[in-house]
């Protein structure tokens, strides 16, 4: 499974509350929280993003409230994985849950910049910037994250059970 777009960058600390303001929580709709995904912190995020497109974030990126929200509506937003020096648990946990995928890796958080053009392998956890023409290994999804991720989260991985 490989995942190649463009960069979003972000700094430390990115919570809950700038990835999908609370003021926006009475829908779960996927599409509905798309359009407001990043606003707080990035106001264009939404009329620049194209499916496949990566964001690259530094430490504890989804730090903040517990909502499974944020990563859906990252998701929605056509961001194919989310790439941090670290995470929060519960955004981690909760990512999975949905079917986002996410690497921690704190060589490729500083090493890639917004604009950048980078390709994941989530098989390998290798992570390649294709504009610098530099590689970074990520931690790669052990074999059963990844069938949660193929399947699109976790309800319908053991739906498909």
């Amino acid at each position: 499974m490989k995942a190649c777009g463009r960069v979003f960058k972000y700094g430390d600390n990115v919570d809950t509350d700038v990835i999908i303001p609370a003021r926006y929580l009475n829908s779960s709709d996927p599409a509905e929280l798309a359009t407001h995904c990043m606003e707080d912190i990035d106001k264009g995020f939404v009329n620049k993003v194209h499916k496949g497109d990566i964001i690259v974030a530094e430490k504890n990126f989804g730090c903040g409230s517990s909502r499974e929200h944020a990563p859906i509506a990252i998701k929605a937003a056509g961001v194919s994985c989310v790439i941090a020096e670290t995470f929060a648990r519960i955004f981690y946990r909760n990512a999975i849950n949905i079917g986002l995928p996410i690497i921690e890796c704190p060589e490729a958080s500083k090493g890639i910049e917004a604009g950048d053009e980078v390709e994941i392998d989530f098989d390998s956890g290798m992570i390649y910037n294709r504009t610098k023409g530099t590689s970074f290994q990520g931690q790669a999804f052990p074999e059963f994250m990844q069938k949660i991720i193929k399947a699109e989260g976790l309800i319908n991985y053991i739906n498909q059970a």
